[in-house]
């Protein structure tokens, strides 16, 4: 039997994506989106308003960080998580599909929580076409000088692994966030969802 990998690897970020995590992004409030479950999260802040080692971004609202990561590293919003997929996402698409020059540093993040999903959905459109357009030939070609010289040599469909585990795992956790957002908090119990 001839498996068809890049189908196989685009169904199984696009059945992720329609069937458990976009879904549980809709109606996602500005108070869900800046929730801090845990004093110290990292978040995404209006600039110069964090207590983060760095902020990243071009514009009024910057993402947190630090170099070298901390150990732990902090709890994060789902504002932050968002983020870190979308920039993902946009990064990668700069790099492999045409997208705009990207970069966490310069990334104007999102302020709200409708501009933010706007953000991911635009970002991961672009990234599952380019995928989607790779064929047997892109899956094997390697990532290039885009990527860290670590990973230049390696095949796309590692990057593309790579960036559906990360889409899996921080989606979880944005829905575990938003779960005890609901059950944490009186404008949660307000909401009502489950």
């Amino acid at each position: 039997m001839d498996i068809d990998w890049n189908a196989e690897l685009v169904g199984q970020l696009e059945s992720h994506w329609r069937h458990q995590l976009r879904p549980r992004l809709d109606g996602l409030t500005d108070d869900e989106y800046f929730w801090q479950p845990v004093p110290g999260c990292w978040t995404i802040s209006r600039r110069g308003e964090t207590s983060a080692p760095i902020s990243l971004g071009a514009g009024e609202f910057t993402m947190d960080y630090a170099e070298p990561p901390r150990v732990p590293e902090p709890v994060t919003t789902i504002a932050w998580r968002l983020a870190h997929i979308t920039v993902g996402f946009a990064v990668d698409n700069a790099s492999h599909f045409g997208g705009p020059p990207t970069a966490s540093s310069t990334f104007r993040y999102a302020g709200t929580s409708e501009e933010a999903l706007r953000q991911l959905d635009d970002a991961y459109a672009m990234w599952v076409d380019g995928v989607r357009g790779l064929g047997a030939a892109g899956l094997a070609r390697p990532q290039g000088p885009s990527q860290p010289p670590e990973f230049a040599d390696e095949p796309m469909a590692k990057l593309i692994l790579f960036t559906n585990t990360e889409v899996i795992h921080h989606g979880a956790e944005i829905c575990l966030l938003r779960d005890l957002y609901l059950r944490n908090t009186a404008a949660g119990r307000r909401l009502g969802r489950d």
